[in-house]
């Protein structure tokens, strides 16, 4: 084989490994960003079992954080941006890593695991898919255009309160069979998320440690699902009015 064209070569996989392990590592970072927004939105959402007065409260103090320092929502909107930002980076990183994937993937696998491993990856991509759809549905109906989909509720009966839209929402059981599998799907991402990130930033070289980051995976998927669902279903069940 000529010296020029082998070096070359090497050269080439040397890079592309590199651009794979600062891809995985933007995924992760941002993936750990998501992981911490998602946390603090569940709390917020359970403020709802103390009536839509105190959501509505905690909803106006998200706005008036670091104010006078910045304008009344302006630290809402900065962080907003931030996660704009980083949904953004986060699904290039998982498409360039997506497509090189499907071109490096031989015909066939030699290893049952390998074929394993591979629809979990496909899952991941898909339901982070789906989960952008949802988030797109969720800010349309509670934050951008506060849709009201329940008419048997009128925007006088709403008098412009987000606590009041929220009960109102998920009186429906459709809108709750939506969020229910939304949730569902966000727990399984945020499973495997937090364990490759756990291992892209090297937290998994010893059995100690893989058992800790599968344990923490597992807490924090269900820690997220079970808080998220619990307003909708306690809404749908009249336990909360």
């Amino acid at each position: 084989m000529d010296p020029v064209a082998t070096t070359t070569l090497l050269k080439g996989e040397q890079t592309a490994r590199r651009t794979t392990v600062f891809m995985k590592i933007l995924m992760a970072s941002t993936g750990a960003l998501f992981v911490f927004y998602v946390l603090m939105h569940m709390y917020g959402n359970l403020k709802i079992f103390f009536g839509y007065q105190a959501f509505d409260e905690y909803a106006e103090h998200l706005r008036e954080m670091l104010t006078p320092i910045l304008p009344h929502s302006g630290f809402l909107w900065l962080f907003r941006a931030l996660l704009v930002l980083s949904l953004f980076v986060h699904a290039y990183a998982a498409f360039t890593l997506w497509s090189r994937a499907s071109g490096a993937r031989p015909q066939r696998y030699a290893v049952k695991s390998a074929a394993k491993g591979a629809l979990r990856s496909k899952m991941m991509r898909w339901g982070g898919v789906a989960l952008l759809a949802f988030l797109i549905f969720h800010l349309v109906q509670f934050t951008i255009a506060k849709v009201n989909l329940n008419p048997s509720v009128t925007a006088a009966q709403l008098k412009g309160s987000t606590g009041l839209l929220v009960i109102a929402s998920f009186q429906l059981w459709w809108v709750v069979l939506i969020y229910v599998i939304a949730m569902v799907a966000l727990g399984m991402h945020l499973f495997h998320g937090v364990w490759s990130g756990a291992q892209t930033l090297g937290w998994t070289n010893t059995a100690a440690s893989r058992r800790l980051a599968h344990t923490a995976a597992h807490v924090i998927a269900a820690v997220v699902v079970i808080g998220f669902l619990l307003p909708p279903l306690a809404i749908l069940f009249g336990l909360v009015k």
